[in-house]
């Protein structure tokens, strides 16, 4: 016999209550956001050229929370694979900006990523639909 406790950060689970095992649920929040990261921010780029600042900015608009460290290496992976260019923009208040644009090649992987992140969600929901019954 299993027992599950749920809270708002962890699950408990255990065949036996002397025995529990926990997950952190936190964890796999953040290894699913992971997943959709970069179809997030190639669609903000896809309403316009943005700077990174920009980019976490949105971002956070609709919660999904990112830091320079984690967007600087994929925009950059992003851009040597041919999905982004960026150019140089002098700015008013400090430094010039780097500004980023989907490439045409970028439209179509953004639009291949949709599709298989439509996918995705049809077959999650299906799997799921049950879960809170």
């Amino acid at each position: 016999m299993y027992c599950i406790i749920l809270t708002n950060t962890y699950i408990f689970a255990s065949s036996s209550i002397k025995r529990i095992k926990m997950i952190n649920i936190e964890n796999n929040k953040a290894q699913m956001r992971k997943g959709v990261l970069e179809l997030c921010i190639l669609a903000v780029l896809a309403e316009g050229d943005a700077y990174p600042s920009e980019i976490i900015a949105r971002l956070k608009e609709t919660k999904l929370l990112i830091v320079e460290g984690t967007l600087y290496p994929l925009l950059t992976r992003l851009k040597n694979d041919g999905v982004l260019s960026y150019r140089w923009e002098e700015s008013s208040s400090g430094p010039p900006r780097k500004y980023y644009k989907l490439t045409e090649e970028g439209n179509a992987f953004l639009k291949e990523l949709n599709t298989s992140w439509q996918e995705l969600v049809e077959t999650v929901s299906k799997t799921t639909k049950n879960i809170n019954s």
